[in-house]
């Protein structure tokens, strides 16, 4: 088990060193991010390059402003992934059920290795390198791999660069250190390029993005004297604007950004349910914990939840309640 990121090092060289003639999966989270197609590809090819026959699997889809970096590895959705025995590997994975049900059954023998960074995992794996106060999964593994001198080339640099770009927004949140920024510049002497990087995935939003980034601004409300701002997404604003659920990424920074907000809520509703997003300036607030009233887990200042079978004309007000009654509680502290 290892906790920090002197830890994470040696914990990273016995698991490759006890998985040679094992076959592996690496396995993301469900509707999957920079930090979590980061990971994935970049533990793919520290272990590739040991020896090991590891490959990538999520649920869903790898975003397309994301696919350049999913380089020499073989990245299988879960239909397309017949079940082969292999050792499961999770990154960047608050909970096993954030794979998925489905995906997750197709491992019998469960978790082996459990390698994250969010605050509310409870270690979960035979294995566990969680280090709960890195930036990222990428950080956890950059780290890592540069202390036990494993190979990182520039395709390894880029995804690791990648995920620690992503979970920090673009450097500016409280996780973002000096210790980690000199990591991020061997990443970038090893031929990450942040030029590049930005422009993948900031700057080439769709028409369709900025259609339901117009209707989610249209829905904000403020609540307990403006300190919680929300705003909501439903099924009909995705089919009005020929967009996906991966094009909510970033929409609940709008009301973070607002002067005087401490939590921002983001509510989607979906076939099955709510599923959110919470944001905070103030770790003292402990969103991990609020989302875990709601079904839900993540970091200390960004979380999310899911609630099944509710909807939002009945459910909204218990929803809000619910995050309004915990800012009051730890705001007082």
């Amino acid at each position: 088990m290892a906790h920090t990121l002197p830890e994470a090092g040696p914990a990273l060289r016995r698991l490759i060193a006890e998985l040679p003639g094992r076959p592996v999966a690496v396995l993301g989270h469900m509707r999957p991010d920079g930090d979590c197609i980061g990971s994935q590809v970049a533990l793919a090819r520290l272990l590739l390059a040991a020896g090991i026959d590891a490959l990538c699997v999520n649920r869903d889809r790898v975003p397309p402003n994301l696919a350049p970096y999913v380089v020499g590895v073989k990245f299988l959705t879960n239909a397309e992934y017949v079940a082969d025995g292999r050792v499961a590997v999770t990154v960047d994975c608050a909970d096993a059920t954030r794979v998925g049900e489905e995906l997750l059954s197709k491992f019998p023998a469960g978790v082996h290795a459990n390698i994250d960074h969010h605050a509310s995992n409870p270690d979960y794996g035979r294995v566990n390198i969680v280090v709960r106060d890195a930036a990222a999964t990428c950080h956890v593994l950059a780290a890592a791999a540069l202390q036990e001198g494993l190979p990182i080339d520039a395709a390894t640099a880029q995804c690791l660069h990648l995920g620690i770009l992503t979970d920090t927004g673009r450097f500016c949140y409280r996780s973002t250190t000096a210790d980690m920024l000199a990591i991020v510049a061997e990443l970038v002497r090893r031929g990450a390029d942040p030029a590049e990087a930005n422009f993948r995935v900031f700057e080439q939003e769709s028409r369709g993005k900025l259609e339901l980034t117009k209707r989610f601004l249209n829905t904000i409300a403020f609540h307990e004297d403006g300190k919680i701002c929300s705003g909501e997404l439903t099924q009909a604003d995705y089919a009005a604007t020929g967009t996906t659920k991966e094009d909510k990424e970033g929409l609940v920074e709008f009301p973070r950004s607002v002067a005087g907000v401490e939590i921002a809520v983001l509510m989607e509703e979906g076939k099955d349910g709510i599923r959110g997003s919470l944001r905070g300036r103030d770790p003292k607030l402990r969103l991990d914990l609020c989302a875990g009233k709601l079904n839900g887990g993540g970091h200390v200042l960004a979380a999310g939840f899911n609630m099944q079978g509710c909807r939002l004309p009945q459910d909204r007000a218990k929803i809000l309640g619910i995050v309004i009654d915990h800012y009051r509680e730890y705001s007082a502290k």
